[in-house]
């Protein structure tokens, strides 16, 4: 009898995570109201560190300059080359927002290996309000987006807020299996984290934070040296006694265009900076990654048809929880068109976790980095 249930006990941890994943984001989205309506509007310096053009740029910023909001707003682009392709878009978004206070910072010192703090660095004197918000330069917001992550400051406690992202619009299968990734499998487990034991890290598409809790850590300085910034921000301020928050108004990760070794180098460069940024957590981890269930569960079934029923049953309740994730709580529209791309998803994710033991070394923006205990880099000239 035991040798019959094998492959359903291998599936076992796999299958109840989908579960557990799925009662976490009901439990989550189902708060009323869904976003807090902030009592005041606080005064917000954005920070958005640029290096060339990305998918829709112009309209990923000026997606900030659309804000239903009645408090100050600075919007400060940070660029560390005086001919950097993106600084023509960011002054034609000046012209045509005029009444906006938007600021160009260019400078080219560097006072790390990630160049994109050290941009972050170099634009932060220009911030004149207490709640700055830094995003990537891929991210579109909704108009209600400013209104949305500052209500959490309300509370005296909350250091940091972060927002959940989405990819609603794909360029082929590279950038679907992507896509699918964060609504099947980055915010199921952002979401069982934050039930289980409450968010101590950060989501760099987008984080609002207090100046004050910027200080507590060292400023961006802190974050020089880490690949992980966004990680490590958000651990910081949380290890600094500051309450981190999630914001359930979705922004948008706009990608282009890309071949498939691109999007695996990314996910590669994912994997092993999660690997040293949380080596415990993300070891076991692998204990809840479908495709070895399955794979697993194939090759221990006492029989073909148990294999494939065991099989069946997991990927049957993973499609069906991944495509209510899709519809119903990401509102990506991605499921369940591209649902067909699941299982091979599912053996991405798993190769990418395995790979991520086998080396350190990681491409990033065009430089190569070796990644250090504790997810400190080191530039490889």
């Amino acid at each position: 009898m035991l040798y019959n249930l094998l492959p359903f006990i291998v599936i076992l941890p796999a299958l109840v995570y989908a579960l557990i994943s799925f009662v976490c984001a009901r439990l989550y989205f189902k708060r009323s109201p869904r976003t807090p309506v902030a009592p005041e509007s606080p005064g917000i310096s954005i920070l958005k560190p640029v290096k060339g053009i990305d998918a829709d740029s112009y309209a990923n910023f000026a997606s900030f300059c659309r804000q239903r909001y009645t408090g100050a707003q600075q919007l400060i682009f940070a660029v560390a080359s005086a001919d950097d392709p993106a600084i023509p878009v960011i002054r034609q978004l000046m012209a045509d927002f005029p009444g906006h206070d938007i600021s160009l910072a260019i400078n080219p010192a560097i006072h790390g290996p990630n160049y994109k703090v050290s941009n972050l660095i170099n634009a932060y004197p220009k911030a004149r309000h207490d709640i700055i918000i830094v995003c990537d330069s891929d991210i579109s917001v909704v108009p209600e987006y400013l209104q949305s992550v500052t209500a959490h400051f309300r509370e005296a406690q909350v250091g940091l807020v972060t927002s959940l992202y989405r990819t609603s619009q794909v360029h082929g299968i590279a950038t679907a299996l992507e896509a699918t990734g964060f609504t099947a499998e980055m915010i199921p487990n952002v979401l069982v984290a934050l039930r289980l034991e409450g968010l101590s890290f950060a989501l760099g598409a987008s984080m609002a934070f207090r100046r004050d809790a910027l200080a507590s850590i060292g400023g961006f300085q802190a974050l020089v040296n880490y690949l992980a910034d966004d990680y490590q921000l958000g651990n910081k301020i949380h290890l600094a006694g500051w309450q981190i928050a999630l914001d359930d108004c979705f922004v948008e990760s706009v990608v282009k265009a890309e071949n498939l070794m691109t999007v695996l180098s990314r996910q590669l460069r994912w994997a092993r900076t999660m690997r040293v940024s949380r080596p415990g957590g993300y070891l076991a981890s692998g204990m809840t990654l479908p495709f070895p269930a399955a794979l697993l569960a194939t090759l221990l079934a006492p029989s073909l048809f148990t294999g494939l029923a065991a099989v069946a049953l997991l990927y049957s309740v993973r499609m069906l929880v991944s495509t209510v994730f899709s519809r119903r709580f990401v509102q990506d529209g991605l499921l369940p068109r591209w649902l067909w791309l699941l299982p091979l998803r599912d053996m991405l994710a798993f190769c990418c976790w395995a790979l991520s033991f086998l080396g350190n070394r990681v491409e990033w923006r065009g430089s190569r980095f070796v990644l250090k205990p504790g997810g400190t880099i080191e530039e490889l000239v």
